[in-house]
C-alpha cells in the first residue's frame, strides 16, 4: 500500500469511530433527558405518557397525607391554576413543606396521578427553579385574564 494511501485509511478509520463515538454520547444524552412541565401543561396532555418528566409548582396546603408505612405520601401541586396529585415513596426533604415550592420527578399514571421517584425542595424562602416560577406566573396571568372577561 501507497504511503497516501495508507493516510488515507487512518483518517477514514479515525472519522468513523469519532463518529461512533458521537453517536453514543448523543443517544446517552437523550436518554436522560428529562423535560419539565407545570401542572396547566400536564392537564392540557402536554406532558408525554409513559416517560419521566419533572412537574414543578407549589404543595397544595392541606393536601399532605401520609400512610401508615411512614414512607408514602400523598400531596398535590399546583401551578395556581391546575393541581396533580402526586405519589412519592421516601424521605422527603428537610425543607419540603405544604404552600412551598417543589419539583418531582417520576411518570405520569394512567389515572393521571404522578408518581414521583425523586422530590426536590426549595433551599430558601427567595429561590424557585425558573421554570416552576414561570409557569406560576403564565398560570396567574391566565387565570386574570379570565377573570376579567
Amino acid at each position: 500500500m501507497k504511503p497516501r494511501h495508507k493516510r488515507m485509511a487512518i483518517i477514514a478509520a479515525g472519522l468513523a469511530a469519532l463518529g461512533i463515538a458521537a453517536a453514543l454520547v448523543l443517544n446517552a444524552f437523550q436518554s436522560n433527558l428529562v423535560f419539565f412541565f407545570s401542572p396547566s401543561q400536564v392537564v392540557a396532555n402536554e406532558a408525554p405518557r409513559g416517560k419521566a418528566f419533572r412537574i414543578g409548582g407549589m404543595v397544595e396546603a392541606g393536601s399532605l397525607k401520609r400512610e401508615n408505612d411512614g414512607l408514602t405520601v400523598h400531596f398535590r401541586v399546583t401551578d395556581t391554576a391546575q393541581t396533580i396529585p402526586v405519589i412519592y415513596t421516601g424521605i422527603l426533604p428537610d425543607l419540603f413543606k405544604e404552600g412551598k415550592g417543589v419539583v418531582a420527578q417520576g411518570r405520569l399514571m394512567p389515572d393521571g396521578a404522578f408518581v414521583a421517584t425523586e422530590v426536590l425542595a426549595k433551599h430558601d424562602e427567595n429561590y424557585m427553579p425558573p421554570d416552576a416560577a414561570h409557569a406560576i406566573q403564565q398560570a396567574q396571568k391566565a387565570q386574570k385574564t379570565v377573570i376579567t372577561r
